[in-house]
């Protein structure tokens, strides 16, 4: 019996070590896939921001105008939002909050500003009280440019509650411990207990893992003195970090219940080992064969994410410029978008014109009925709908540029059908532009006008034409339906 017994309990602990081999798999991938919500999160408000720095009325310091298409911004996330204009020295010109900008105290935090002014690029603070609300916010600032120039820093900050919900929404169960942290370590959103731990820096052995490391998994102790099985990883775009950790208690239980069971059916184990020894080895040969093809299957759609992401970057950034940079900023953006939907759909597909609408969004806040949208209801595979999304933001990008989208009185209507004519369907979609500026055919092609022809060609099947017509651009783009699923 002995023999046996101790045999059960080897399994036993072999099977506790598994497990927590599991479990840190587990963590490890739960913080890079909350990282990756937390990034489009946060590139989907500096998207909407880089948009409004375009808009005509920032550009003429025309501020009144600006103030009823910032408001309409921030009504996106809610009460608590908060849009500010400022110039390098933190005078503020323009506040969502007041038109009375002369009685609010200058900015504080001026090192952020400065990173605007000099990198010429989108930053993101870190958690600080803010010199007019009084209360714990960060933001996310852009700079404003005119004739080539930084002449302004546009902030945004959002409802530090918009984070909360993230890590609420993202925590995979009350046993679990997610934290959201700045560059300098501190708590700026958290769950479990939130109020008395949001402000506060994280424990010693994770804050030294962090300042030498972007991403590591470790043992350590919460700020509630719970020990944990924990990992973290930093956003390459923020600088912030995600944490995620499953307590050690509920890693260890079973390996005292398992070890309990096993000693009080010792007995029948001696009756029945060989049986209970080949049907264990059968459920775990099993159990592992379900394991290995889920982690199969996460790890081929996180590859082809991530493909996708790469093959963007290199062909944006060849040659590395200003431009081309918030050209891969929107192109990603608009990525996410797509896949938010997709996520919210469960990966069952969507449909086309929520997709077009999500591409489009940012292009609204300037005038939501410039852009008029007709066409039947149209399934989409998830593949269509990724391509589709970065072919309708590409066009929507050029219109906002040169087209219609450019000026105050430019129109863009766009229709779609379904051709039934073909073995399979096809779908129609046709981008026209009424009221732009003048219109002369481009010398060459730029990347933007490949990347729509070659996504129409390549992974639609189809193919995407632009005509340059003396009233104004006409682009449309045909491929053949998948059956969405």
């Amino acid at each position: 019996m002995l023999p046996l017994i101790v045999f059960a309990v080897g399994i036993a602990v072999y099977n506790y070590w598994q497990d927590r081999s599991d479990a840190t798999r587990r963590v490890v991938a739960n913080v890079r896939s909350m990282r990756l919500v937390l990034d489009s999160e946060v590139q989907r408000m500096t998207g909407g921001l880089q948009v409004l720095a375009l808009t005509n009325s920032l550009r003429h310091d025309d501020f009144q105008t600006f103030r009823r298409i910032a408001l309409g911004f921030v009504e996106q996330y809610g009460k608590g939002g908060l849009v500010l204009i400022s110039d390098r020295k933190g005078r503020l010109l323009f506040s969502s909050a007041t038109e009375d900008t002369a009685s609010l105290p200058p900015r504080g935090h001026l090192e952020t500003i400065e990173r605007v002014f000099t990198n010429r690029s989108p930053q993101y603070s870190d958690l600080f009280i803010g010199a007019i609300s009084g209360r714990q916010m960060l933001t996310v600032e852009v700079p404003v440019f005119r004739d080539g120039e930084v002449i302004y820093d546009l902030c945004f900050s959002p409802p530090i509650g918009i984070f909360q919900e993230l890590v609420e929404k993202q925590r995979p169960d009350q046993l679990w411990t997610v934290s959201l942290l700045d560059t300098k370590g501190i708590v700026f959103a958290r769950a479990p207990n939130p109020n008395e731990t949001v402000g506060k820096q994280a424990s010693g052995a994770l804050y030294d893992a962090m300042s030498r490391m972007s991403e590591a998994a470790l043992s350590t102790v919460s700020l509630d003195g719970v020990p944990l099985s924990s990992a973290f990883t930093k956003s390459p775009l923020t600088g912030w970090t995600v944490v995620a950790g499953v307590a050690e208690s509920s890693l260890i239980a079973p390996l005292w219940r398992n070890i309990a069971i096993t000693s009080l059916i010792g007995g029948i184990l001696l009756l029945t080992g060989l049986t209970f020894a080949v049907r264990m080895a059968t459920t775990i040969a099993r159990g592992e064969m379900l394991h290995d093809l889920l982690i199969d299957e996460l790890n081929h759609r996180v590859k082809n994410t991530l493909a996708l992401m790469q093959a963007i970057a290199v062909q944006t950034f060849r040659s590395a410029s200003r431009d081309e940079r918030i050209k891969f900023e929107g192109r990603l953006g608009a990525l996410a978008e797509a896949h938010n939907l997709l996520s919210q759909e469960k990966w069952a597909g969507s449909e086309l014109r929520d997709v077009i609408a999500r591409a489009l969004q940012p292009f609204l806040l300037n005038g939501p009925d410039r852009i008029r949208m007709a066409g039947p209801a149209v399934p989409l595979s998830p593949r269509l709908a990724v391509v589709l999304s970065m072919i309708v933001h590409e066009i929507a990008t050029n219109a906002a540029k040169y087209g219609a989208l450019s000026n105050e009185t430019g129109r863009v209507t766009l229709d779609w059908e379904v051709v039934t004519d073909a073995p399979k369907p096809r779908l129609r979609l046709i981008w026209t532009e009424i009221g732009g500026p003048p219109v002369t055919a481009p010398v060459r092609r730029g990347f933007g006008s490949r990347l729509i022809e070659r996504s129409a060609r390549d992974q639609l099947g189809g193919e995407a034409t632009v005509d340059f017509l003396p009233r104004g651009v006409v682009c449309t783009v045909v491929c053949t339906l998948d059956e969405a699923r």
